[in-house]
Order: structure tokens, then sequence, then C-alpha cells
């Protein structure tokens, strides 16, 4: 039996990019179908689109539309709007596939080797389920990030300066793409395009709606966004982070976050002073790794779906370090993939997620102790051996 399962663990179909892209595209389609009728997301944000068209507020309730608020900005209509403007379940079975198929494109057109990319599409597979499930943008998310270091890797400054301005007009989380900007050979010339997007896209929504409007509108985004921090703190649902889990396993409200953001801020910063490393692309990509854990780790708006981010960080973690992964490393990565990827699942004992994973944020503890292994790593080991895949 185990010399049966073994052979059929080495058939050529499991590192087939077709399957992969077959296994992906039905992923997108099953949470789509599955969730049809109960699609509360895709709603809010096909009406920010709706509601740009029409001039209305965007971050009060609707509750004859949908549950909740939207807390995009108004860049979003107009990525939303291919999906709008169509019958809404159709529009809902295209987002889902499309949101598939931008992290899989991300992820195929990168400089990661073949190894590694077929490592993060079945590491991530699932998690990708559970994102789709809630129609969630965090995949594209995950996404944007990935793809902008990997324009910057290919000397693509204005194309990494679009996706950087995407991701920040649209959940303020494209924004971390800067903490690539060091890695850029064209520093000036990155800066420049961020200026143009960053004024082209501020001001693209005007053409479906005022000038006036829109303005007003990302001064209320923001306004909304500083709010639902306060809201985030002990919500079951919310800060689903390394904050999260100390604010929740102590149930103190009165300390400040910057107490732990500060000290995070410092460990990801540190490796920034090893610039003989720069030359190493296992270094450079661990710090996309670092980057991808770091956004949602120290967010109190990260929820169960934002994890397609982390998790897709440990995956780049895993496969990146040009030295033979301990058996420690991998029983993190099963740890991860059990508590953090599989918690929110059937698949998981339903009276620990309902007693331990969700009260006290669980699902964030095998990430952040994988962030703090990263950062030891950045800190202290050479990446410039030889990698692993080098024949790859």
């Amino acid at each position: 039996m185990k010399e049966r399962l073994l052979s059929l663990l080495r058939l050529p179909l499991w590192r087939d990019y077709r399957f992969l892209l077959a296994l992906w595209l039905i992923i997108g389609l099953v949470a789509a179908l599955m969730k049809l009728h109960a699609n509360n997301n895709f709603l809010i944000f096909r009406g920010v689109f709706w509601h740009v068209i029409q001039q209305l507020p965007l971050y009060v309730p609707y509750p004859a539309e949908y549950l909740d608020l939207n807390y995009y900005g108004p860049l979003f209509s107009l990525i939303v709007a291919p999906f709008a403007v169509v019958p809404q379940q159709v529009g809902m079975v295209m987002w889902c596939v499309a949101l598939a198929m931008a992290l899989y494109l991300a992820v195929r057109r990168s400089l990661l080797s073949r190894r590694q990319q077929i490592f993060v599409l079945w590491f991530c597979a699932h998690e990708l389920l559970t994102a789709l499930y809630m129609q969630q943008f965090n995949v594209a998310i995950a996404a944007l990030i990935i793809a902008t270091f990997f324009a910057i890797e290919k000397e693509r400054d204005g194309t990494a300066a679009f996706f950087i301005v995407v991701g920040t007009l649209t959940k303020l989380y494209g924004v971390v793409g800067l903490a690539f900007f060091l890695f850029s050979r064209h520093k000036v010339r990155l800066t420049l395009w961020l200026a143009v997007w960053a004024a082209l896209l501020f001001a693209v929504p005007m053409a479906i709606s005022s000038p006036e409007y829109v303005v007003a509108q990302y001064g209320e985004w923001l306004t909304a966004l500083t709010g639902k921090n306060v809201d985030n703190l002990f919500a079951s649902h919310q800060n689903i982070s390394l904050l999260g889990i100390v604010r929740k396993v102590s149930g103190v409200a009165t300390y400040s976050d910057l107490w732990l953001i500060a000290p995070g801020l410092l460990l990801f910063a540190l490796p920034y002073l090893r610039f003989k490393q720069y030359g190493n692309a296992a270094f450079r990509q661990t710090l996309l790794a670092s980057v991808l854990m770091f956004v949602v780790l120290f967010s109190t708006g990260s929820e169960s779906s934002g994890y397609i981010i982390a998790l897709t960080g440990v995956a780049v973690w895993y496969t990146a370090a040009p030295w033979q992964r301990s058996k420690w490393d991998m029983a993190l990565m099963v740890l991860a993939f059990v508590l953090t990827s599989l918690s929110p699942s059937d698949l998981f004992p339903a009276y620990l997620r309902r007693e331990w994973v969700q009260p006290y944020a669980l699902k964030a503890l095998p990430v952040a102790i994988v962030w703090l292994q990263l950062c030891y790593e950045m800190m202290l080991r050479d990446y410039g051996q030889k990698p692993l895949d080098a024949t790859d």
C-alpha cells in the first residue's frame, strides 16, 4: 500500500502546469457555484461600481442591498466594473475565476523556479478555496504584491509602480510593494512612475462620476478605515493576526498596538542592513515572503480569507532558501497547513475551532512563528549558496 501511494505521488501529473491550471480553475468555479446564493461580499463589491456611477456615498450601510459596509477605495469601482455590469450570478462566477487566475498567473509569470511554483500552487490551493468562498479581493492583493516584486526583478519599474498604486488605492495593502524599492536598479524611474500612476489612477474614477465626488469619497474612505480599526480589536472574525493573538489572549483593550507594531517593523527592517546579500535572489525572495506575511500579521483588519496572502509567503519562504530545510522547518509547514489553512474547514475539529482557534486568533500562530524564524535567518544566514534546484 505504501509503495503504491509513493508511486502515485511520483506521477508527472502532479508537476504538470496544465493540471494545476485546471485545478485552480475548478477551485474558482466550485467556490462560486457553492456560494452563488450566499455572496454578500460580492454584492458589496459590485455595489461600489453602481454607487460610484450614481455618486452615492460609498461608506454607509445599504441594508436593502447587502450586509456590512464597503471598505474599498473609489478606484475599486473600475476593477469590479466588468463583473458588475453582467447579471449578478454570472458576475459572481467570473469574479471567483478571475481572482484564482490572477494569483495563478502571478506565480507562473514570476522568476520562481519550477519547483517553487509547483510547491506554492499546491500548498496554497486549499487556502485559495477558503478565500474564494468569501469572494475576497485578498487573492488579487497577493497577486499584486508578487507581481510588483517580480516586475522590479525584471526591471519593469513602470509596471511595478502601477501594481503598487492599484493595490494602495483599492485596499491600502498594496503600499507594501514599496518594501522592494531598494532592490530596484532604477529608483528614480520607479519614483517618477509612482507619481504618474498615483495621479492618473486617483483621477480615473472621475470619468464615471465627478472630481468633487471622488475627492470626497477618498476622504470618507480614510475615516471609515480609522473607525474600522477600533471595531476590529476583539471581533471574532477580524484581527486574526499576531496583534489579535496578543489582544485576545490578554483580553486587554487599553494598550496601543504600536507596542507590537514598532518592534515588528524593526525586525522586518533589520535585514535591509545586509547589503552584501542584496545580490542573492534567494535573499530577495525571502524578503518577498516576509512582506506577504507581515502585511497580514500586523493588521487588525486581517481576516481568515486574508491568509491566502500570508500562506503564499510561507510557501515562498520554505522554497527560497538555498540550503536544505530541517525537520523543524517541515514541522512548521505541516502546522501552518493544518492550523492556518484547514482550521476554518470541516476537516478540522469543530470543538477546537470554536473554543480555541477562533476566540484566540490561533490561525495566525504558525505564520507568526515562521515569520520570526524568517527574520532570524535573514539576519544570520548566507543566501549566496548554490540553489537547491539550480539545474531546473
